[in-house]
């Protein structure tokens, strides 16, 4: 509903979740210290995933109806459970006046009884306006105000990096306002998409009754919808074009807005939307002037029977069982492939997210992010952003320009953990708990509002494009920052009570994989001063990918088991590259903070590691993932780097050209040269 965020993020945020979680019977698990100080079994030189997973790998076996089960997705449904328990808790006895909206807005959605005898009441005054309209320019200005409320009709409109000064945001005009996913539908003339139209017709037709078009009517309405998007459709672009980030950034002048689109009047809808900027991006101008012809030619009663579809679609599921089945029936069952809809707990937990979410964040790093939590995340962080800056420093591959620009850009890399630096202001209308629907709508206006206060000069690092409450831990190339979320921050991850060695493993190397994305192949593309130029030259660019058709080509000697083929090493090669990176990174910032480690605490490190990767999958999945996955699978994200380091075969007594250590003239190292030497503690 509210906000789809342009394409251009696809280049410049990078979000690679690196989350994982316990076992969900096992939260209060003992120190990795305690699972890996015995004599190791020869198992852990053969297949150290199993070896150091077995009690996972034994409870956590496949449901009949349950394809995939693994460490990360374990951790998204122990996030959404707290994030249930703090709503429960806001419900019942709310601490502030965040609370109390969260808490209403949640009794709203989870009292059924009383969101169908709400019926159409939510989106009554929105239908309202719209029937009102009786020309041209009413027509536009309905347009900006249903996108004052999170509906964005005939067109997206939202704030991202700007590609020219990416210490800013402005705002990015771009195709949409179709109810159907891909432009193509509207205009393929093939059985399928013949029969799929079809049966969105029927869906168009129970929203627009339920809107109030009568029944007698619906089927020439349907139609209007239909061809109106149909128009939109043929000036829009086919989706694979919209792909790279460069051909969907157009920066033109505000100023020149109103004459060029007098009908649409696009200069007041920025107004409308509180966008006080001299530029915005509009990289289609050939649809934007169809759309603006649109608003002159076409009578007003086909704009009112589209924006009342629109208006009704968007809303669908937040609305009483019959706007929720006629969404489903279509969008879940025939576009998605479900089999049934969401529990109503979950449906609401995902509205919230969608439309308060930053609130939700907000409440949620109060209730589960420890001070002591925050604080030792950030050492770690800092001490492997430190072992970069050294690795970079006796880098082979790099000439003394890039190897400048690299250190350069590192001093300058920000680490962000818990919650975005900047907050939001949560001054909002009263909610209440009569209508889960208009709460709906003016959590959505809330959100609208404060996303376009991200448009402007010095607002790029207003907030983050994941929340808080979501594992996620990643490197923001737009931003060179590090952003660490709170429900990253636990088990195993980062686990408050383990041995710092097996913080490092785990947190520490995760931080690791990420801070190796900023003088990578893709940070090569940013340089120090967020000027969007390739820093490398051929010989560098050269190097890199020496270094990645060795590791593809050791990922693809890898069986996969489950899927009965073997790993696709080009295709996984960038998230090995990095995954060698982070246990490098964070195997010498272990050794800098703890020098002549334990045998006991070297384990306790590479089994942190293993930790992260468990899982089970069926055959099925399998097979999948193996021909579309960038991730190998979790046996060989545990084994792969550990492979390539002698430090590992030390830990465990593994001799050199065993399956989990290779012979010296076969390591894969980023930077052999860093690598320290462990000098064990003495007894």
């Amino acid at each position: 509903m509210p906000l789809p965020r342009p394409l251009t993020c696809a280049l410049l945020l990078t979000l690679i979740a690196g989350a994982i979680a316990p076992d969900a019977t096992a939260a209060k698990k003992k120190s990795a210290k305690s699972k890996t100080s015995a004599v190791a079994a020869p198992a852990a030189c053969t297949d150290f995933h199993a070896y150091a997973n077995a009690s996972w790998l034994k409870s956590n076996t496949l449901l009949p109806d349950v394809s995939s089960l693994s460490a990360m997705e374990q951790l998204g449904d122990h996030a959404r459970q707290q994030q249930i328990d703090l709503l429960n808790a806001a419900m019942t006895a709310p601490q502030g006046n965040v609370q109390k909206l969260l808490g209403d807005f949640w009794a709203s959605g989870l009292d059924e009884a009383a969101v169908e005898r709400d019926g159409a009441n939510p989106v009554a005054p929105l239908l309202g306006r719209i029937n009102a309209i009786r020309k041209a320019g009413d027509v536009s200005a309905a347009i900006a105000a249903l996108h004052q409320v999170g509906i964005p009709v005939v067109f997206n409109f939202g704030a991202d990096v700007d590609l020219n000064d990416l210490n800013r945001h402005i705002g990015y005009f771009s195709q949409g306002g179709l109810g159907l996913p891909d432009p193509a539908y509207y205009t393929r003339s093939d059985a399928d998409t013949r029969r799929l139209l079809g049966q969105y017709n029927g869906y168009v037709q129970k929203i627009l009754v339920l809107t109030g078009t009568p029944a007698e009517k619906a089927a020439a309405e349907a139609q209007q919808v239909i061809d109106l998007e149909t128009r939109i459709a043929q000036a829009s672009r086919p989706l694979p074009d919209l792909r790279n980030p460069r051909t969907n950034y157009a920066p033109v002048a505000v100023d020149g807005l109103a004459k060029s689109y007098r009908k649409l009047q696009l200069a007041e809808f920025l107004k409308a939307q509180g966008v006080n900027d001299d530029v915005v991006s509009i990289a289609n101008p050939q649809l934007f002037a169809q759309l603006d012809k649109l608003v002159g030619t076409l009578k007003p009663a086909q704009w009112k029977t589209y924006l009342r579809w629109r208006v009704g679609d968007a809303m669908a599921p937040y609305m009483a069982r019959a706007w929720r089945d006629a969404n489903f029936d279509f969008r879940g069952r025939v576009l998605a492939g479900q089999v049934a809809p969401p529990s109503r707990q979950q449906l609401v937990l995902d509205a919230i997210n969608l439309a308060a979410g930053p609130m939700l964040g907000r409440e949620y790093v109060a209730r589960y992010l420890p001070a002591g939590t925050r604080s030792g995340a950030e050492d770690i962080a800092a001490s492997v952003l430190h072992a970069l800056d050294a690795a970079v420093t006796t880098d082979a591959r790099l000439g003394d320009a890039a190897r400048n620009e690299a250190k350069a850009k590192l001093a300058r890399l920000k680490i962000e953990i818990g919650a975005p630096h900047r907050d939001l202001d949560y001054t909002i209308q009263p909610m209440g708990r009569g209508s889960f629907g208009s709460n709906m709508l003016i959590a959505s206006t809330w959100h609208h509002r404060e996303e376009m206060k991200r448009i402007g000069r010095g607002n790029a690092d207003r907030r983050w494009d994941v929340l808080p409450q979501q594992p996620a831990l990643a490197y923001d190339i737009a931003g060179n920052r590090l952003i660490v979320t709170a429900a990253v921050l636990q088990p195993p991850v980062f686990d408050a009570g383990s041995d710092r060695a097996a913080q490092y493993g785990s947190f520490g190397a995760l931080v690791g994989r990420e801070l190796s994305h900023a003088i990578d192949a893709k940070g090569r593309l940013v340089d120090a001063k967020a000027e969007l130029r390739d820093w490398w030259t051929p010989s560098e660019t050269s190097a890199w990918e020496s270094l990645g058709s060795r590791i593809a080509a050791q990922y693809s000697a890898y069986p996969d088991p489950v899927a009965g083929s073997r790993v696709q090493g080009n295709l996984v090669r960038e998230v090995a590259l990095a995954d060698q990176a982070g246990v490098e990174l964070a195997w010498n910032a272990f050794n800098t903070a703890q020098p002549s480690p334990s045998k006991e605490a070297r384990q306790a490190f590479f089994a942190g590691w293993a930790h992260l990767w468990p899982q089970q999958v069926t055959r099925e999945v399998a097979a999948q993932r193996a021909t579309s996955s960038v991730y190998a699978p979790g046996q060989w994200r545990t084994n792969g780097p550990l492979y390539n380091l002698a430090a590992f075969g030390d830990a465990y007594g593994c001799k050199a050209g065993a399956a989990m250590q290779a012979k010296a003239d076969q390591r894969i190292l980023l930077w052999p040269a860093a690598m320290p030497v462990v000098t064990p503690a003495k007894k």
